[in-house]
This record gives C-alpha cells, structure tokens and sequence, in this order.
C-alpha cells in the first residue's frame, strides 16, 4: 500500500472552513484563536500561515491565552491528547524521583502564577524540562506571562508544521 501524501498547504487550503477549524482548534485550544488565524486564509506560504498564528496569539487578550492553556496538560502529567504525548514522550520514561520533583514544581507553579507551567517541551528530557520550570520559578508574574506566551507560540508552530507534514488521513483524524 502507498504511503498517504502529506497534507501540505495546499492540502490545507483545500479544505473546508470547518475542516480547518477543526484542524487549527487541535493545535491550539483557543476557538477564537483558530478562527482568527482561519481568516487570514488561503495561505500562499508556510511562513505566511506561521506568521499569522504568531500575530493572532500576540493578540490574544490573556483570558484567550488561558483558553489556550487548557489544551496542555501538566508537564509530567498523563498525556490527553495525541500532540502532548508525542511532545512529552521523554517525560514518561523519566525515573519516578524526577517526576514526583516535576509534580511538586508544578503545583508550586501553579500557586504562584494561576495557570499550568507551559514549555516547549519537544526533544527536552524530564531533567531538563524541571530544570526549565525551576528557573522559571525565579520570574516576576508580568516576566512569566511573556514567556509562556513565548512557549506557546513555539509550541503552535511546532504543531502547525507537524499538521502540514502528516498524511492527509492521519492530520484529518487528528483533530
């Protein structure tokens, strides 16, 4: 059997808006998000939809961001979702002590600033990522938001790039 094509932007293009919806939504959680990135379509370039996803997050209004947020389980937590758990894959195989530190660090987190601890967490270890978080600890709140903003841009273009590269069957099935 031949290998399915990948979906591509043009494979992107082609669908309908509700396909697309559903697409971008599995990408980032935030409906409003996904519509506005949405409108921006066709997309003649990667980089022109990679674009658009940065400038619609930059805009995001913070109660958005935290709509976002709640597609992305803790860091070190079971995976909900098909992305997470490819980009957290190094997490479940860490040895118990690191992520009984990284749920500690998490609450601690949590405490602190109001919402999940958030990182780019792809080809990053469980030493690494409590490492991250540790030092993520030290930031002011107003610090803090700008870099999970940050993570969460890097994040939805990792997934948007993932998306595009897929077969078509799989990015289909995916949302």
């Amino acid at each position: 059997m031949p290998a399915q094509p990948a979906l591509g932007l043009g494979g992107f293009n082609q669908l309908t808006d509700r396909q697309r919806m559903n697409l971008l939504f599995g990408v980032c959680s935030s409906t409003i998000w996904a519509r506005r990135v949405l409108a921006g379509a066709p997309f003649r370039t990667v980089d022109a939809l990679l674009d658009r996803a940065d400038r619609v997050l930059a805009e995001l209004p913070d109660a958005e961001i935290d709509a976002a947020l709640d597609g992305h389980p803790r860091i070190g937590a079971r995976p909900d979702n098909p992305a997470s758990a490819r980009e957290q894959a190094a997490v479940q195989v860490a040895q118990d002590d690191v992520k009984a530190a990284l749920a500690v660090k998490n609450r601690e987190y949590e405490a602190k600033f109001g919402y999940v601890y958030l990182v780019c967490a792809s080809g990053r270890s469980a030493e690494e990522l409590l490492a991250i978080l540790t030092e993520r600890l030290d930031n002011d709140p107003e610090t803090e938001r700008r870099v999970m903003r940050s993570e969460l841009a890097k994040i939805n273009r990792l997934r948007l790039e993932r998306l595009l590269a897929e077969p078509v069957a799989q990015a289909g099935s995916s949302a």
